[in-house]
């Protein structure tokens, strides 16, 4: 009796029996390949719960499938291509099949080994689909892409409105975070098992980070279980704090679904459905509603757009000159005084994750301000959250954090100095550093390098509508001289792990 002739190869990020290639797979035809690349893991000082993650979920992806009968061959190779070889001399299969991966260099590698590859379905909307949106556009707005997902998929729509007659609910989602001293949702844990402890003894001593504690779900089931809690316990009260920041939670009302989308665990419809469903049950607001749907089939989907439209040239855009190192407190080898950095980096450490204002406007907002290195950015954000991936991270800083693309994802840059960030979060308090000073040894770095940011980009910025007024309020600083020399000092300090 034969057995399989057709070999589907599952990358780790693609953990889903109704996805692309492994959707129609039979036991009786096809044999399933999963690798664990050494060279991958080495390739990076990955974060330890990130690394876990994707390893812990093909162990227990490559299980579920052989109890539902196939036969596979779930392995450790020195790389994905002597994985791949290895198992074509063991097995010989008439070929070998795999849904598109998500990375331009995982599709070159395919290509190369003559792996047929089948359309990804991770998403809703294709790279093909994307660029035929955006075909002919002079400007590709996230907001003119979100709506058109909206009306395409059917999502928060009363035919042809927006549910809640508007599009967008931001005004709405942009409150301060309370002063109350209110308790967030507590975050959904899983027991660590014998395969946890096999994983994590399996990882390369370059893995840095806490050690996993069971909150980030490494099965199908256990993410369907977080997707229940987020729309049930936390959806209700996302919107109106979700760009607020506290140090007193890690966590707030975000729901902490973005790692199982990006690995397979879950699929974005199945969250918009349950999404739909909350709010036409009256369980959840509008504003809440809409706000995690724009994450999902607006931002998300289109960060992924523009990474197939613009790679891979896009890799090596840095329009603002920037070559400044990433500071050795990003890498753990200094600590900080500043109150923000420090919560963000210790959320980082802990759990692997910090929401997105935290890693825009604290983070990233850092790196702009001192110029640093956008390849340098990258390549820290895509091995330290557990959501990381080339096609998250490559948009939002190259495009979005950094200002490298010159415009072509945003319309001006997120620099902002120590008022906002006293506005949006409770970091400010407490801290030894004034948001209100931008000179002197207690002067907020970022408001300092702010202002140096302003002026020494003033001949870029001064044309743009967006930023004209702050380049002029720049100019008009009567102790610009001190506060560039202010800024220097920072930045050596900075460079130094001294801040």
């Amino acid at each position: 009796m034969s057995g399989p002739t057709t070999t589907v190869w599952v990358l780790g990020d693609q953990l889903n029996r109704d996805l692309g290639a492994l959707r129609d797979a039979d036991p009786a035809s096809h044999r399933i390949l999963l690798v664990e690349s050494r060279a991958k893991l080495a390739s990076k000082p990955w974060h330890r719960q990130r690394a876990h993650l994707v390893i812990a979920g093909m162990r227990r992806f490559a299980a579920e499938l052989q109890a539902e009968g196939f036969a596979v061959d779930h392995r450790q190779a020195p790389s994905l291509a002597a994985g791949l070889a290895a198992h074509v001399e063991q097995y010989r299969p008439a070929r070998v099949v795999a849904t598109e991966p998500a990375s331009w260099d995982g599709r070159e590698l395919l290509e190369r080994l003559g792996v047929v590859m089948t359309p990804t379905d991770q998403f809703l909307c294709h790279p093909a689909q994307f660029a035929g949106w955006a075909g002919g556009r002079r400007s590709l707005k996230m907001e003119d892409f979100y709506r058109w997902q909206r009306r395409r998929l059917g999502y928060l729509m009363d035919g042809d409105e927006p549910a809640g007659g508007r599009w967008n609910f931001d005004a709405d989602n942009r409150e301060p975070p309370p002063r109350d001293g209110r308790a967030w949702p507590v975050p959904l844990r899983s027991d660590l098992d014998g395969l946890d402890r096999a994983v994590l003894a399996d990882l390369p001593d370059s893995c840095w980070g806490a050690e996993p504690d069971g909150t980030w779900a490494t099965s199908r089931a256990d993410a369907l279980r977080r997707l229940r809690h987020a729309v049930e316990e936390v959806l209700p009260r996302f919107g109106p704090h979700e760009d607020a920041m506290l140090s007193t939670s890690w966590h707030l009302a975000h729901t902490l679904l973005s790692p199982y989308l990006n690995i397979g665990l879950l699929h974005p419809r199945e969250v918009c459905d349950a999404i739909e469903a909350a709010y036409r049950s009256g369980a959840v607001p509008i504003a809440s509603a809409e706000g995690l749907l724009r994450q999902i089939i607006g931002w998300r989907e289109y960060v992924w757009g523009i990474y197939w439209l613009w790679m891979p040239a896009y890799r090596d855009h840095n329009e603002l000159d920037a070559h400044r190192p990433l500071p050795p407190l990003f890498r753990g080898e200094a600590t900080t005084q500043m109150r923000c950095v420090a919560h963000t980096l210790d959320a980082v450490h802990e759990h692997g994750w910090a929401h997105h204002i935290q890693r825009l406007m604290v983070l990233g907002n850092l790196g702009l301000l001192a110029g640093v290195r956008p390849g340098d950015l990258v390549e820290w954000m895509w091995s330290s959250f557990v959501d990381g991936a080339e096609w998250v991270m490559l948009p939002n800083v190259i495009g979005m954090a950094l200002y490298a693309d010159g415009g072509r994802m945003s319309t001006k840059p997120y620099a902002a100095g120590g008022a906002y960030l006293d506005r949006m979060s409770d970091y400010c308090r407490g801290c030894v550093f004034d948001r209100r000073k931008r000179t002197g040894e207690d002067a907020c770095p970022f408001t300092t390098l702010y202002w140096d940011f302003l002026a020494r980009h003033r001949t870029r910025f001064g044309r743009n509508p967006r930023m004209a007024q702050q380049v002029r309020a720049a100019d008009r600083l009567a102790d610009l001289d001190a506060v560039r020399a202010r800024a220097s000092e920072v930045l050596v300090r900075l460079d130094r792990g001294e801040l």
